[in-house]
């Protein structure tokens, strides 16, 4: 999906998976560290003004990314979270080989395959989802964009 919106344009144009100076999040987490990334992510949602759907959609999607980062990445990765204008940004990289299809879950997923849905879901669950290479140097970034606008 693509969006007009100006502050969807700048995280775009991030691809060194940089989030702005006023992010209210950046943690890097591993495999023993989920439990406190989603308690940090839960103790923010209310300085961030949001929903309880759009806090249940911010967990998800930061959790399904933190775990793909976790088995796909390299053993861990950083969670950058912050909010411009009407979206929440929830960004994930890692220091992995890189996602090859930077199209992954656009198609609903096998239901006769294990596993394979994670992003799939947070395709559903965000506005947008942008996912880049790192640059420089190995790894991915994954930008999940929340649209806090009630009409969306």
């Amino acid at each position: 999906m693509n969006s007009p919106d100006p502050a969807w344009a700048e995280a775009r144009g991030r691809p060194d998976g940089t989030a702005p100076p006023d992010g209210l999040v950046d943690q890097p987490f591993d495999g023993d560290g989920l439990y406190g990334l989603r308690a940090t992510l839960t103790a923010h949602a209310p300085l961030l003004g949001i929903s309880a759907e759009q806090t249940e959609h911010l967990l998800i999607v930061a959790g399904e990314l933190a775990t793909n980062a976790i088995r796909h990445g390299g053993g861990g990765g950083r969670l950058r979270l912050w909010r411009q204008s009407s979206a929440l940004f929830c960004q994930v990289s890692d220091d992995g080989p890189g996602i090859a299809d930077l199209l992954v879950g656009t198609s609903p997923p096998d239901q006769a395959r294990a596993g394979g849905r994670g992003v799939w879901i947070c395709r559903q669950l965000c506005a947008e989802l942008l996912i880049e290479r790192a640059v420089p140097g190995p790894g991915a970034v994954v930008t999940a964009v929340i649209s806090l606008d009630p009409t969306a």
